[in-house]
């Protein structure tokens, strides 16, 4: 990770604790699990914070994804994400990148179907805020294959590096492994701790997130 890797993220991050979307405390999550931050993409919720966030998504891919690609936006959040970042790639870095979604439910009536948008060809990045259990990877990742198309990376906006698995693998990770995909987040767990030793007025809700690492973080044994 470079320097200007970490900028980009500790940018996101201030972003993410501007809009809301980073809180700490006390949060129950869906797992159970008692987390000392919590992370709402939900409050990305104006034409601002979209635009700033598809920014944030397009600067990164760009970066990182110079290979002609499309984009996948999982039903729900990944639709409003999908659209706003393909504007971005055009509008910011001169990119013409595709883009589809789909339905949660099949449509009978009209144009049919499950997708929506562009035909799912080529390769495939499928985007989103973040990936808890990776139900809607692998959803995607089913829904891509059927259409004779390549999944070859996913994106999320904070990958909290938590381990969901036995072996103490991350759900990214092991999304990642399953499909064999390139994995991209605008900001990481682990970045966020230094983060916050660089903010003063943050640094009390720092001992908590290292001890949450300490116990759930991806590669620890104890962390299902």
């Amino acid at each position: 990770m470079n320097t200007q890797d970490t900028q980009r993220e500790h940018a996101f991050l201030d972003f993410a604790l501007e809009t809301g979307v980073l809180r700490f405390g006390e949060f129950t999550l869906k797992s159970g699990r008692i987390s000392p931050y919590f992370f709402n993409a939900g409050l990305f919720n104006s034409g601002r914070s979209l635009s700033r966030l598809a920014a944030f998504y397009a600067s990164a891919l760009h970066h990182l994804e110079p290979e002609p690609f499309m984009l996948f936006g999982p039903a729900y959040k990944g639709i409003p994400l999908a659209a706003s970042t393909a504007a971005a790639l055009s509008d910011h870095h001169q990119r013409d990148i595709s883009f589809a979604f789909n339905r949660k439910e099949v449509k009978d009536h009209g144009e049919g179907g499950q997708l929506v948008g562009a035909t799912l060809q080529g390769n495939v990045v499928i985007i989103d805020d973040v990936i808890t259990a990776g139900t809607s990877i692998r959803e995607s990742v089913n829904l891509i294959n059927q259409a004779g198309a390549q999944p070859a990376a996913v994106i999320i906006a904070l990958d909290r590096e938590e381990a969901i698995t036995e072996n103490g693998e991350s759900a990214i990770q092991s999304m990642a492994t399953l499909f064999d995909l390139r994995v991209h987040s605008l900001a990481r767990f682990s970045t966020l701790l230094e983060f916050l030793k660089n903010r003063p007025q943050l640094i009390e809700f720092l001992p908590a997130l290292e001890q949450y690492q300490t116990r759930y973080g991806a590669g620890t044994s104890n962390g299902t």
